[in-house]
């Protein structure tokens, strides 16, 4: 067992999802595909906001850490705010599904 562990390694369930996507979308981790990707592997509807926030909660946590992408080519086109997770937020997701796999293991088959 190990002792307690600082609050910034503890990922709520929609950090989690938030680093996933992150993770998966790679240098596309920005607020429309994060959502659009959340929508269709977790069945769950979001708002920017909800993204955003938890975006912002992350970086503060030293998870992800933002780079501008150049305006994209149409007329009135913002730089984008790309995220990338870092090793720290690697780490935490590892350590997150560690815990729901250990939390799981009682249930085995009858779990399913």
């Amino acid at each position: 067992m190990t002792g307690p562990r600082a609050t910034s390694d503890y990922l709520g369930e929609f950090e989690h999802l938030v680093l996933l996507a992150v993770m998966a979308l790679g240098e596309q981790a920005y607020g429309v595909p994060i959502r659009r990707l959340i929508a269709q592997r977790a069945d769950r509807e979001v708002s920017f906001g909800a993204v955003y926030s938890t975006l912002r909660r992350l970086q503060a946590k030293g998870h992800v850490q933002f780079s501008n992408q150049p305006a994209s080519g149409f007329a009135g086109g913002r730089p984008r705010r790309v995220a990338r997770t870092t090793a720290s937020g690697v780490r935490a997701v590892h350590a997150a599904q560690r815990r729901l796999r250990r939390m799981a293991e009682p249930l085995g088959e009858a779990g399913s």
